[in-house]
């Protein structure tokens, strides 16, 4: 495993995988209440993803979170990336086109044998990076709850 990654932005947003500097409050507020896919998650459930997952935190030039990710790896054969979201407030400057560019070029998420991720509508954004459709579906299955947080559960 390598040490903690980080890079510049020209704007002057910074990027850390030190995972001391996560905002955990932050990024719990905005995927319990904003994400469509984690809806009323629990605090605790976000501090154990985060807690086993390789995390990318980018900040303004303030200090604040600005936009973050999360990949699920072994850090040999597989990535699974997943929890992007870059807060209303720094959108538009391109930070998700260059949090992703950034992730795909950490060093421990080289030469895997297969990288995935699953969007409702950001499939331009990941296809210039190289993400295509599952190459063969039907050899792929999964186990799904629809609603794994009920509301009022998310604390």
């Amino acid at each position: 495993m390598s040490s903690f990654f980080t890079a510049a932005h020209p704007s002057g947003y910074t990027l850390s995988t030190d995972p001391a500097q996560l905002d955990v409050a932050a990024i719990h507020r905005w995927l319990s209440e904003d994400s469509y896919w984690a809806k009323n998650i629990p605090l605790a459930t976000v501090e154990r993803a985060i807690a086993n997952s390789l995390n990318f935190g980018l900040y303004a030039p303030d200090g604040h979170l600005a936009s973050f990710c999360r990949v699920v790896t072994d850090r040999a054969t597989f990535a699974w990336l997943c929890d992007v979201f870059v807060l209303p407030e720094h959108r538009g400057h391109g930070l998700s086109k260059w949090l992703v560019k950034q992730m795909l070029a950490h060093p421990d998420l080289q030469n895997l044998r297969r990288h995935l991720l699953a969007t409702f509508d950001a499939h331009t954004l990941y296809q210039r990076f190289g993400y295509e459709p599952l190459d063969r579906p039907e050899r792929w299955l999964e186990m799904k709850k629809e609603n794994p947080y009920p509301a009022g559960k998310g604390q």
